[in-house]
């Protein structure tokens, strides 16, 4: 989560002498060979509904929320995972896609604490600006089957708190890890239902974590919250400063 709204186009930039040239929802248009759908419709002003993709992180394709549907291809493929092939049609707005984002948040909703109101990052949280994306207005699935709502905090960093009854296992803290700090100090650890976000097994302070805030600023919810956020809300205004993590020096707006 983040103070500064940059345009975020799900995917990174790809680099290529060749450009292909499709049309999305009847628009034209031409990117360098290898851009994902995904980018591609955000490059033309359409945002496609998102989760687990950020332009900051390669494609991964867990959230299926950017499902498209393609003339001439079978099924409703992610359109952060395909790549934009010459001649492609593609449709990121139809009634069949609708129902399916809805039905997706829907069962991510039906695991997720509903304290929006008090919820630190109630008007920073993705999920929660997904949800109105895709037109969620209720829930069909209740409380009784199994859930992971009981799910424990982790406490222990004095920097930030790791809320694991909201994580939705969109890996994007993982992927934060080890693509932007490379110090792979998270995993998902299990399978299906049991899959979680894990610091080797341990608590954050025990594990190789190094508190770059890497993973804090990859997640889409609250589950990964800065501690001054928890206690004196969302900040206001951003300041240029120097990092201090390494001697090199790098200015950035915090």
């Amino acid at each position: 989560m983040t103070l500064l709204h940059e345009p975020d186009y799900g995917t990174p930039a790809v680099k290529s002498d060749i450009e292909v040239e499709l049309v999305i929802d009847g628009m034209p248009t031409r990117v360098p060979a290898g851009t994902s759908v995904m980018r591609a419709a955000a490059l033309l002003g359409t945002a496609v509904p998102k989760l687990c993709a950020t332009d900051s992180l390669e494609a991964f394709g867990s959230c299926r929320l950017c499902l498209v549907e393609i003339d001439g291809k079978k099924g409703t493929p992610a359109s952060c995972t395909t790549p934009c092939e010459p001649g492609m049609v593609v449709h990121t707005q139809t009634p069949k896609l609708e129902k399916m984002r809805r039905g997706v948040m829907e069962l991510y909703i039906s695991d997720h604490p509903l304290d929006c109101l008090t919820c630190p990052a109630n008007g920073d949280c993705e999920l929660q600006d997904m949800a109105g994306v895709v037109g969620l207005r209720d829930v069909r699935y209740g409380l009784e089957g199994a859930n992971h709502l009981d799910a424990p905090t982790d406490d222990s960093n004095p920097y930030f708190s790791f809320d694991e009854s909201k994580c939705i296992a969109c890996s994007r803290c993982v992927r934060a890890c080890d693509e932007v700090q490379g110090t792979f100090a998270l995993t998902i650890e299990g399978r299906g239902f049991d899959s979680k976000v894990s610091p080797g097994g341990t608590d954050f302070m025990s594990s190789d974590c190094v508190s770059c805030g890497a993973c804090v600023q990859a997640c889409p919810t609250s589950t990964l919250q800065e501690k001054t956020v928890i206690q004196i809300g969302i900040p206001t205004r951003t300041v240029e400063t120097t990092c201090a993590y390494c001697g090199v020096g790098c200015s950035f707006k915090a």
